[in-house]
């Protein structure tokens, strides 16, 4: 539409951007909006804001949403049928009573923070909640201990999972805007992530647990009582399902390292077990028998949880597609370009700058999710005007911004927030504080990375 006012053009289109965030802000936190048809208007109208033709913006939503979706939908329907395998065979309880056992009652609330931490890195978290909170019941009742001291540490392991670790999507679609390498971003995930989870997890957990008393709803108690005598997977086979992914992925990260020209067809073997759909599809086939015919379940028991775990996530992948589709008009308009070039001349430190944009649109959003989709947008024409720049600790650095300050408009706040029997003052003392610790940690320990990688 042309500059507005005599400003610049650069200028014009931030504004335009501007208006179109708080548009999308307002429709989705007071308006009650559903988050993918306000992502649609959202990036339609800044298309046609910006000066696109109206049919140009059309085709940058379809653009960005199908080349947003092209890897994550897959992603995302393989890690889901796998956490819904996990469920049914009892892995994740196996787990959790295999860490309780070797921590020792003392300790607990440290194998907790391992528990979600590893069974966090298959499924989202939402379904890690769903999937852990009989966990939590069960051995806050063995153990006597607070429910937020084991609740708190498990929450934290789930939640850096979700934010900073592969193949989770939000991480994925930022490592596929940066071009990051999956295994160093992985490596360096890990590297980050254990000790801002024990800081946030355990120790907090700790702290917070001695100052806010909750018992969880009795209803709750009664349905996520576990099975009586359940006979469960084996620790060793759970384990290695649920990290085969990661184990394949970095397979092929380190045969790219070794010999980065595949002139070998070991190595082009590696990197194709090494795809994070591949490597999925492999440990999701490997789950239907360790988990599944192992276990007893019958081929038509399998074949049901793989369609029941589809049709949940369906919204999930609307809302990351409408992220997409913001994302791509935000290039193919000009503002990423905009942004990049004001960014580069103001001489912004580019992990501060991923951290912060992240951190603002999570806060105005609630979104996780969709604060790593937009943010990518935004960040990698930056990026790509950024030589020198460790490109994974940028991917880190936008999911440890989407993790800050969750509150009332956080679909994970209120669940946190029943699941627990809290009030909203008590959940943000807890929950709220956890989530900040989080991301405010996982910056100073990227930024302290940075100086060394």
């Amino acid at each position: 539409m042309g500059e507005i006012f005599g400003f610049s053009h650069n200028a014009t289109l931030l504004i335009w951007t501007l208006i179109t965030i708080v548009f999308l802000i307002v429709f989705i936190s007071k308006f009650k909006w559903n988050p993918f048809v306000t992502l649609l208007m959202s990036a339609l109208i800044l298309g046609i804001l910006s000066g696109m033709k109206p049919l140009d913006a059309v085709s940058s939503v379809t653009k960005g949403l199908g080349g947003t979706l092209g890897t994550i939908a897959i992603v995302i329907g393989l890690g889901t049928m796998l956490g819904k395998m996990m469920a049914e065979s009892g892995g994740a309880e196996r787990i959790a009573t295999t860490l309780i056992n070797k921590f020792g009652e003392r300790n607990v609330h440290w194998a907790m923070m391992l528990v979600g931490f590893l069974v966090g890195i298959p499924v989202f978290f939402e379904v890690g909640v769903i999937l852990l909170i009989p966990i939590v019941f069960t051995v806050a009742r063995k153990t006597n201990m607070s429910l937020l001291q084991i609740g708190i540490p498990i929450l934290a392991g789930l939640s850096t999972v979700h934010g900073l670790v592969p193949p989770h999507p939000a991480p994925m679609i930022a490592i596929d805007a940066y071009q990051a390498n999956l295994g160093k971003t992985i490596l360096y995930s890990l590297i980050v992530g254990l000790p801002i989870a024990i800081l946030a997890g355990p120790v907090f957990g700790k702290f917070i647990g001695k100052r806010i008393q909750v018992t969880p709803p009795q209803k709750l108690v009664e349905q996520f009582a576990p099975k009586e005598n359940r006979d469960l997977p084996g620790f060793g086979i759970t384990l290695l399902t649920i990290l085969m992914p990661v184990i394949l992925m970095l397979i092929g990260s380190v045969a790219d390292i070794i010999d980065p020209d595949a002139t070998n067809s070991f190595t082009l073997f590696c990197e194709f077990i090494g795809h994070e759909i591949i490597a999925l599809l492999i440990a999701v086939i490997f789950s239907f028998f360790s988990l599944g015919f192992m276990r007893g379940f019958s081929k038509e028991d399998i074949s049901r949880f793989s369609s029941e775990s589809l049709a949940p996530i369906a919204g999930i992948i609307l809302i990351i597609g409408g992220g997409g589709a913001f994302k791509q008009v935000l290039i193919d308009s000009g503002v990423g370009g905009a942004i990049a070039e004001i960014a580069t001349h103001a001489n912004v430190n580019i992990i501060l700058f991923a951290w912060f944009v992240a951190a603002l649109i999570r806060v105005a959003t609630g979104s996780a999710t969709v604060a790593m989709t937009t943010t990518a947008g935004i960040v990698a024409p930056v990026l790509a005007l950024t030589p020198g720049a460790n490109v994974e600790l940028v991917v880190l650095a936008t999911g440890a911004g989407s993790l800050v300050l969750s509150h009332v408009n956080d679909a994970g706040f209120w669940m946190v927030k029943e699941f627990f029997n809290m009030s909203v003052a008590q959940t943000l003392k807890s929950w709220t504080v956890m989530e900040t610790l989080l991301s405010v940690l996982g910056l100073l320990f990227i930024l302290a990375l940075s100086t060394i990688v």
